[in-house]
């Protein structure tokens, strides 16, 4: 029974943080609703553009993985930093021995053979995919990388 539940908290967690357009739209409809309907129609297509709140591009891209605040001589400025997180292949490595048994019909007796194993080899990476600088409650910046 503890397990059950274990695993229902982990799948209500993991459900939570992927959240729709629709979802993120309903948690503040008033905002959304003061947004003429072009610009409306680009969010929910997930198209942000200079000029936007912080609201707007939350509704259209959703929560930023990180955020950061500037300070110069121009001004404070908060930064919203979006990542893609995947899996790199690195090739095949030398991951040790596995160990084979086999009969040696001419001894009459079993005998060991050691083989190297190999493995695919992935590590996690990160990529900054969109950043995105609000100066004055509006994004006045933003970088995006090309594929």
């Amino acid at each position: 029974m503890k397990t059950r539940l274990s695993l229902l908290a982990l799948a209500v967690l993991f459900f939570a943080g992927c959240q729709s357009i629709d979802d993120r739209i309903k948690e503040k409809p008033e905002v959304f609703a003061q947004v003429d309907k072009a610009t409306q129609d680009k969010i929910k297509q997930g198209i942000i553009d200079i000029g936007y709140t912080p609201d707007m591009v939350y509704f259209a891209l959703g929560a930023p993985n990180e955020k950061r605040e500037s300070i110069s001589a121009a001004g404070r400025s908060e930064i919203w930093i979006y990542n893609t997180y995947y899996e790199r292949y690195d090739g095949t490595a030398y991951i040790g021995y596995y160990r084979r048994v086999y009969y040696d019909p001419f001894l009459r007796t079993y005998r060991l053979y050691y083989h190297p194993a190999f493995a695919d080899a992935y590590s996690s990476a990160k990529e900054e995919r969109i950043r995105i600088v609000f100066k004055d409650g509006k994004a006045a910046v933003i970088e995006q990388t090309k594929p």
